[in-house]
Parts: structure tokens; sequence; C-alpha cells
């Protein structure tokens, strides 16, 4: 028996309650604000569960793979992957998928279709979550705070790696020695330590590391010596040679940008957010993502891009030629995953 009923659209309840809370649908209500951001919800158990946006909680663990998620359903979707009876397979690489939306997100790792574009900076993405991710660079935006120290994050996975100075906690254990990393990326750097593998090498006399920071150290080393014996062979006509390699430069400050490769440093830093460069021309172009400034513009149209590259890719789409033509309606496309896309 339900004997409550909404007079708006008749739909009925089993107590009073469950009706208060529905009338919130026709009256636009939502009395449950985030403390956090100031969003606001119809229901509490939506307001928990936009929270763990904020603290980067993700309760629900898969069996299988040990992989967490922030909702139940996010859990159900991925869980499905484990499963051989998943009617959509991918042929690329014999994966299945329950969904076949599913299915066709996982495709695009394949195609290389990157179909969600940052309006900002022209970069593609695969799915339409890594985009918003992205678009915080531009936004500033760090949704996720630590509670602890007030610190805040772009991404949920960065506060939870965080959080982690707080606890002590240390999830990743060498299977060799037992010891405990707070970072997975932590723990391969040590488990090198007992394979012996070194996978970063120098050119310039074979030494090998376990880390590209050892790396760069050492190849510090090289360039202090051949800076002392020479800053680079003069070819005569003002064309300068590099000791690193057989490429040759006009100028010596062009040289000396280039040596910069070699060694991995980076003297031009952002004043937004410190990120450092190689050359100021890459932390020019950098830089546009916090000022907005986009000067390359499309002679074709009204799009403008913040580098040259991106401007020259966009107005391919003009002039393109467009040779995979869709079998059934006979419109042609640029690319095979956008034939693809047109396709489904």
């Amino acid at each position: 028996e339900k004997p409550f009923t909404c007079h708006e659209c008749g739909k009925s309840f089993r107590v009073g309650s469950a009706l208060n809370r529905h009338h919130r649908v026709h009256t636009g209500e939502k009395p449950y604000e985030c403390s956090e951001c100031g969003k606001r919800f119809r229901l509490t158990s939506t307001l928990s569960t936009h929270r763990k946006t904020h603290t980067g909680d993700k309760p629900y663990v898969c069996l299988v793979c040990g992989k967490t998620f922030r909702l139940s359903a996010y859990l159900l979707a991925h869980e499905a992957t484990h499963k051989e009876d998943n009617p959509f397979r991918c042929l690329a690489c014999g994966k299945s998928f329950s969904l076949r939306r599913y299915l066709v997100i996982h495709q695009r790792i394949h195609t290389g279709e990157k179909s969600f574009k940052c309006s900002v900076c022209g970069k593609g993405f695969n799915r339409r979550s890594v985009l918003v991710v992205h678009q915080r660079v531009h936004t500033g935006e760090k949704p996720y705070k630590c509670p602890e120290c007030g610190k805040s994050f772009i991404m949920s996975s960065d506060l939870l790696a965080h959080r982690r100075i707080h606890t002590g906690e240390k999830p990743y254990s060498c299977q060799d020695c037992e010891k405990t990393f707070r970072l997975s990326s932590h723990l391969t750097r040590h488990q090198r330590s007992h394979s012996g593998e070194r996978p970063y090498k120098c050119p310039d006399c074979g030494q090998s590391y376990t880390d590209s920071s050892g790396l760069i150290k050492h190849k510090k080393i090289h360039l202090e010596k051949k800076q002392r014996t020479s800053q680079g062979a003069h070819l005569g006509e003002g064309r300068y040679k590099c000791p690193y390699c057989s490429k040759s430069f006009h100028g010596k400050s062009a040289l000396v940008l280039h040596r910069a490769t070699h060694v991995g440093e980076r003297p031009y830093r952002c004043s937004k957010c410190q990120k450092t460069f190689g050359h100021s021309a890459t932390l020019l172009k950098h830089q546009r993502i916090h000022t907005g400034e986009r000067p390359f513009k499309c002679p074709h149209c009204e799009k403008s891009y913040n580098d040259g590259s991106t401007l020259r890719r966009h107005r391919k789409s003009h002039v393109e030629e467009k040779p995979y033509e869709c079998p059934s309606c006979g419109e042609c496309f640029g690319a095979i995953a956008a034939l693809l896309k047109h396709q489904r």
C-alpha cells in the first residue's frame, strides 16, 4: 500500500518522508550544501557521494585486481571486464565488455581517436573524464583538498598518495625484501636493486642507472668536461658544432640551447606553476595556458590556437584529402578513426 500520492505527477509512496523528498524533483529545492565547494543537492545520499570527490575516498575495491573506485556503479562496470562471458569483444586485443558503449570507449586506445578536445590548448583526449581533469590545468581548479593540511590537488589519486604522508601508510610492498613504499613508482625503482635492471644508459660512456635522476647528474660530468675542452667546434662561416652529436648551428646561442637537451637542463621556470623547460620558446608557449593567449588564428575560420603546430594541424581540415569513404552513405573522412566513429 502506498497512501502518499504526489499531486504533481501522481506517483505514490509508502511513507511521507519519501514523498517529501520526491517533491523536490518538482520544486527544484536542493537543501543539502557541500561545505567544500558550495554545490547543492536534493538528497543527503547524493551529497555524501559528492563529498568523496574532495576527500579522494575510494571505498569500493575490485577483489580480482585490487583497483579502487569512488562509486559502486564504477566498480560494477569495472568488474564486468574480468568476466569471460561478456558479449562485446575487442577484435584488436581480445578484451571483452558487458556493454557496447564500454567497448566503444576502449577501442579509442587502438584507433588513436581523441574526440574530446580542450578548447584552450587544442589537446585531444579519448575520454571526456580525462579532458575534465586536464582542463583544471587551465582553470587552476584543485577540488581535492587534504583535510589534514589543506593542500589541494587536481586529481583524487594525487590526494590519495599525499594523504599517506600523514597516515604513514605504505601499501606497496617488495616481494623480495618486504620493504614497503608510499608510491608504486618508488617500489618500481627499488625493485631494480634486486633485479639489477638499469634502464637509463648514458649515450657517451655506456654507464647505466636505475633512475633518470642518476643519469641526469652523471651527464653533467660529461658536459663540464666537454665545456672545459671545447665549447663546441667552430666550423667557420658562423657555424658551431655540438660536442655531443653531429648537429651544427648558425649561432653560438642556438648551440647553447641545443646542448641543454643532452644533459637534461631545464633553466626556464614558469612563475605561475613552477614547471621548468629546456627552451625559452617552450616556456613562452606553456605560459599561454595561464594567460589564455591564442595568437595563431586560422585564416579560413574564426578558430585560434596557442601554438603554431596546432594551427597547422587544424588548417589541414580545410584542405586535407578525405580518402576514407563510408560505404553506406558516401561521406568521406580524413582519418580512419573518424570513419569508424561515423559508422557507429
